[in-house]
């Protein structure tokens, strides 16, 4: 059965949704939602998900909501990018709680602050202050990645497609990849998995579509 995951190509934590189920090799079909004419504040979307954000996966008769619930499930459905063993397990879940708090926690809001929001709203000390917060995690994930290829195991896993979902998207949010050598090359090397795709070719709806 064919797997659908409501999202929109602009979306981050859709983007980790999307690209699991692409490199878990599973089947699935984007459901785009027209996030920026208001869709995930219809009364239609919050039947699906209360929450009224993207990503929402529908497999059969079974709704999952966010980004990290979605990973798991579809990591333990197919039984890759999880890790091989309890110890690799519990680091995965380190380092998504560690994304969902400092890293994509903090560049989703900064990335829309500074693309997305009309000009007028966009406030400077704002996006100072979320500048320094994801420099700071960047940096750990930096000088994580110094002597070692993956973040939590020996093999790509969910924590790798959390932590760089933000990171592949070409807008400014104060993010350089050339300011992180070791993540840059940690990027490269996700970029060159078989079945990779840029969040825009994965899923519909980009920048372009509304310009």
């Amino acid at each position: 059965m064919t797997m659908k995951l409501h999202c929109f190509g602009e979306s981050g934590n859709a983007y980790k949704a999307a690209l699991t189920l692409t490199l878990a090799d599973q089947s699935w079909e984007p459901v785009f939602v027209d996030f920026f004419n208001g869709a995930t504040r219809s009364d239609e979307f919050r039947e699906l998900n209360v929450m009224g954000e993207v990503p929402v996966l529908e497999d059969g008769d079974m709704v999952l909501t966010q980004s990290a619930v979605i990973q798991d499930y579809v990591s333990s459905k197919s039984g890759k990018l999880g890790g091989k063993s309890a110890a690799e397990r519990r680091e995965v879940l380190r380092w998504m709680f560690f994304d969902n708090h400092k890293v994509s926690g903090i560049a989703g809001m900064l990335r829309f602050q500074m693309n997305f929001l009309p000009e007028a709203k966009r406030n400077a000390d704002v996006i100072g202050f979320m500048s320094m917060r994801l420099a700071a995690a960047l940096k750990v994930m930096e000088a994580h990645l110094s002597d070692r290829d993956w973040l939590a195991a020996e093999a790509m896993t969910i924590a790798d497609i959390a932590c760089a979902g933000y990171l592949f998207y070409p807008e400014p949010f104060t993010f350089d990849r050339a300011d992180y050598p070791h993540i840059n090359r940690w990027l490269d090397a996700i970029a060159a998995t078989p079945g990779w795709k840029h969040p825009y070719d994965l899923m519909p709806g980009s920048p372009a579509d509304r310009a």
